[in-house]
Parts: C-alpha cells; sequence; structure tokens
C-alpha cells in the first residue's frame, strides 16, 4: 500500500491594515478593520477613481481564500 502525503493547505495572513491582494486580475486593498467589518477597495490595476466599500470580516476572508488571492504589499 502507497502512501500519500495530504494537500498542503495554504494560511492566508490575517487581515491587516495597508495589505493588498491580487485577486484575480484585480487589486483588492484592505482599509481600516474593525472587529466585525472592514473597509476596502476592490479596482482595476490602473484605475484612476476607486470606490470604498465595507463588508464582513469572515465574508472577507472567505473570499480571498476562494479566489486564491495572493499578498503583494503588506
Amino acid at each position: 500500500m502507497i502512501k500519500t502525503k495530504p494537500a498542503r493547505r495554504i494560511r492566508l495572513q490575517p487581515l491587516e491594515t495597508g495589505q493588498v491582494w491580487r485577486v484575480a486580475g484585480l487589486n483588492f486593498q484592505v482599509g481600516l478593520i474593525g472587529k466585525w467589518l472592514v473597509h476596502y477597495k476592490l479596482s482595476k490595476p490602473d484605475a484612476v477613481r476607486v470606490a470604498n466599500s465595507v463588508g464582513g470580516r469572515s465574508t472577507i476572508e472567505k473570499y480571498l481564500k476562494k479566489n486564491k488571492a495572493v499578498l503583494v504589499k503588506g
């Protein structure tokens, strides 16, 4: 019987103010982080103006994990 190694899970770093994540060709910039909410900007890399958005912390973390986000600037 051949033993196989379990697949390694990529652990996301905890959200911090000022982080920039690359998600499917978009930049996800984390603004302020509260107890339950996160202020963020989701834009194309060459965008001139970007709207601020607010989402739940757990929702944002699931979104980043689901879309295999890569931390660009920490």
